[in-house]
């Protein structure tokens, strides 16, 4: 742990179902944590009962590994580690399915290096790209593994130039999402996937086995009497032997024969089949040629299947090829910090805590980020599991708590907490063990931060420290459910519950909604894992659940007809406002932080003029965004020479973030809505202009404002990804169909029977969506579900008939308000 450049960080993503668990056994096995026979069956890093019995990744996991490796290894470690052939590898195992994607954008920050997995038979799919895409935002550097290759060979029979084709098809989609994504002159340096350059592995994490290039090229390195690179460059791509004359050719002639399938895959075929078919004789040959013995009662007892792995794991090892590829290719904490932390610091990058980072300096003040919650063992706590960048944490430190919320520059100590910690914990998955300090470029878990942390957070020893950025997610908590207690009595222990189940997700929102206790997820499975969850662990009581339950927004679709009047309740304030809809695509803009509060003026200005055709004037008015001061609706100053305007500047902007937080319709946030502060009387006394006159004036000035600007619903929207075979397409389309869906693509894969169809559909229409689709074609699609946009809905939501009219109406219901919206004479004053 001193030594940075012998510590390597990193984090397993890929799709749901492409083998992340399983191969993370065979490096597991490899640093003696589980046994070797058990590798690839026990999926240890899935520590949660009901992780075990789905069968899926929910939580991802943290295991702390220290392995030595072979000298050979170090001499190709692009950064020169100086002291031994000793790593410690600290991985982070993640969930694949969509609704646990924010479990992947936490595990991400705290690494610098990401291994993503891919199935060799479904290649890059929707979450692929999802994850990939989350890695390259935070620089995190890719290296490829391509899982399930025996399936390719055993249950498709691939002959060996189809699977070397199929192979490289693969690397060429994960290449193309990465050029996609990646920064141009990226500081990260080349990150090209290629085989032969050491960074792409094939393997069967379920049998054990896994080789890169220089696998091979070792091998026939000291027979063909060439060096290793020059090898490895010839056993990938267009490089063909010829066995009569001996040489290499980069055209194919009478009689050559691609270097990958003639020195790779044939001898790889032939000792699987012959395992396979449990041929004890014929294997026993094949691995003396290989210069490996297996005694005669070893490949006895093993037989068949086992027979297989046995030979497999003895040849190739999975651990082995992937550990050299880690240590190789993926950078140190002294080497990542010098790029990531101008894209992490909020603060300027000349500071000591900027500069520590850089360095990653042992001497520095402490900097680290807390990234995500785990509970632990007492009941309702929890460590804080984060990534040291700089300094040393030790327990007992006096240190600066820094919650999101906390400005440096602000002059106030809000969500600031000066305390001491409690204790440092090395992470070993599903245990824990405990460390007198930690130095930077460790990732631990803090006992005692639960108190004062929500979520995440920055600790420092530095007291002019900035905060470290806010994780941004790929998907929004849309589906929600109300929850209730069986026995009154069991309140209390809801309310607690719900506590604990907030800071154990970094997504999960837990909130209180017109007397209703709500908890809102990413999608279904999501919801159903939380509400287990909090019934179970965090409030250990009987809970009542509602069916779940679609967030909306509100929104307007043209400018208002007419200026509106909102008098104060002592009638010696005017307000004079208007509303209009918002640009296409500057609500996304805010969302993603392209425009933001914390923006200069001018840039903003010109940004908002150039793109969206703002007026130069208006865009320098611009007093707010909400609701929460960062929210896609945004507040202008029109007026012309209004006196005491700036006095009550800051009631006004209360009153807006109210306002854009409860809509008019029914009571959900606002999205996509410009007010126009046009004019306004203020009375000249302080005393009749306070927060209690303007506040609420303000409120009923943007719902007039609003009901006069064609108000409309925005229904949140799931992008459907649906792999299926070729022979279930009218069907699982039929299923898209009838749930509102629309085609956006279809994409039948070359070679293969698969077919993949991608389709926008309604979050509401998503509910039992699984079940139908599996239903109506026999179980042969699979769908992926991740939340892409709002649109507006059909109808209007004052005309009580049409469809958002009655989905206005069950909102209000559900929400103990009148069942019909309110009229404009509620809000409108007239002079």
């Amino acid at each position: 742990m001193r030594h940075p450049r012998h510590i390597r960080n990193m984090a397993v993503i890929a799709h749901v179902d492409h083998g992340k668990t399983t191969l993370t056994d065979s490096l597991l096995a490899r640093a003696g944590m589980i046994a070797a026979t058990q590798a690839g069956d026990k999926r240890a890093t899935d520590t949660r009962p009901d992780e075990q019995e789905k069968g899926i990744t929910i939580k991802s996991t943290v295991v702390s590994l220290y392995y030595q490796v072979d000298k050979q290894v170090l001499t190709h470690v692009s950064e020169s580690p100086t002291v031994s052939n000793e790593f410690l590898v600290n991985l982070v195992d993640s969930p694949g399915h969509v609704d646990f994607s924010p479990e992947v954008t936490a595990a991400l920050r705290i690494t610098d290096g990401a291994m993503v997995v891919v199935d060799a038979i479904s290649g890059v799919c929707v979450q692929t790209e999802t994850v990939l895409r989350q890695a390259l935002a935070e620089r995190i550097k890719p290296v490829l593994v391509i899982n399930k290759v025996d399936r390719a060979i055993f249950e498709k029979q691939l002959e060996p130039e189809e699977l070397f084709q199929s192979l490289k098809a693969v690397v060429d989609k994960v290449n193309a999402v990465v050029s996609t994504y990646s920064e141009d002159d990226s500081p990260m340096g080349s990150l090209l996937l290629d085989p032969c350059l050491g960074n792409v592995v094939f393997a069967s994490g379920l049998h054990g086995w896994a080789f890169g290039l220089r696998n091979f090229a070792r091998r026939y390195s000291a027979k063909f009497k060439v060096p290793e690179d020059k090898l490895m460059k010839r056993l990938w791509g267009n490089s063909f032997y010829d066995p009569k004359t001996r040489k290499w050719s980069q055209v194919q002639t009478d009689g050559s024969v691609r270097g990958f399938n003639k020195f790779i895959l044939e001898p790889l075929m032939m000792l699987l089949r012959a395992s396979k078919a449990g041929e004890v004789e014929q294997t026993s040959q094949l691995l003396t040629k290989l210069d490996l013995h297996l005694s005669a009662e070893e490949m006895e007892e093993a037989g068949g299947k086992n027979l297989m792995r046995m030979a497999m794991k003895h040849w190739l090892p999975a651990a082995d090829a992937m550990l050299e590829m880690i240590i190789t290719c993926l950078p140190s904490p002294a080497l990542a910090q010098t790029y990531r932390t101008q894209c992490l610091y909020e603060g300027p990058l000349d500071d000591a805590a900027a500069v520590a980072m850089c360095n990653c300096d042992p001497e520095g003040p402490l900097m680290m980020y807390v990234s995500k919650m785990v509970p632990a063992s007492d009941k309702g706590r929890f460590y804080a599991v984060g990534r040291v960048f700089s300094g040393v944490v030790s327990s007992g430190l006096n240190v600066r708590i820094m919650g999101p919320d906390y400005k440096p520059d602000s002059g106030k100590s809000k969500d600031l907490y000066l305390k001491k910690l409690s204790g440092v914990k090395l992470l070993m998955g599903a245990t824990v063990g405990s460390l007198e300090e930690a130095p930077c470029g460790s990732i631990v878990g803090l006992v005692g931060v639960d108190k004062y942390l929500a979520k995440t957070g920055t600790i420092t020893t530095f007291e002019h420290a900035h905060n470290i950025k806010v994780l941004k997610f790929s998907v929004s908590p849309v589906v929600r459910a109300a929850v209730d207690v069986v026995k009154p009595s069991d309140l209390a222990k809801l309310v607690e519950g719900m506590r604990r189940l907030s800071k154990s997700d970094p997504m999960v929102q837990c909130t209180t909604d017109g007397g209703q206790y709500v908890v809102a997820g990413a999608g279904e499975l999501h919801l159903e894992i939380c509400l287990k969850d909090l019934e179970l662990v965090h409030a250990g009581v009987p809970i009542k659940k509602s069916e779940p339950i679609v967030r909306y927004c509100e929104t307007v679709s043209s400018p208002s007809d007419r200026v509106c009047l909102a008098k104060s309740g002592n009638k010696l304030n005017r307000l004079y406002m208007s509303a209009a809809p918002l640009p296409d695509g500057l609500p996304e803009a805010i969302d993603e932080a392209v425009v933001s509060a914390s923006q200069k003026v001018k840039e903003r200005a010109h940004f908002l003029s150039e793109n969206f055709a703002f007026d130069p004037n208006e865009a320098h008015k611009i007093w707010c965004f909400g609701p929460n001061g960062s929210g896609p609706n945004m507040l202008l100053d029109t007026s012309f020479a209004v006196q005491h305007m700036q006095d009550i500047r800051d009631a006004v902007v209360a009153g807006f973030q109210w306002a854009t937080s409860e809509g008019v319709l029914c009571e959900e946030t606002m999205r996509g809505v410009r007010i126009n502060l046009t004019d306004a009387t203020i009375h000249s006394d302080p005393a009749h202009r306070g927060g209690g006159q303007i506040i609420p004036t303000t409120r009923r000035a943007i719902f007039a404002s609003m009901l006069t600007a064609q108000p409309r619903l925005l229904e949140p929207v799931f992008l459907v990804e649906v792999q299926c075979t070729d022979d279930v397409i009218g069907g699982a389309m039929g299923v898209i169909a009838h749930r509102r869906g629309q085609i956006v693509e279809e994409v039948h894969q070359a070679d293969s029977p698969l077919c993949i169809i991608r389709a926008h559909m309604p979050v509401n229409e998503g509910f039992g969506f699984t079940e139908e689709l599996r239903g109506s074609t026999g179980g042969k699609a699979f769908p992926q579900c991740v939340f892409d946009h709002w649109q507006v809905m059909p109808g209007d939501p004052l005309e009580p008939s049409s469809r958002a009219g009655v989905i206005v109406s069950q909102v209000r219901q559900r929400k103990g308000l009148s069942v019909s919206a309110p009229g404009l004479d509620n809000y409108l004053d007239k002079l």
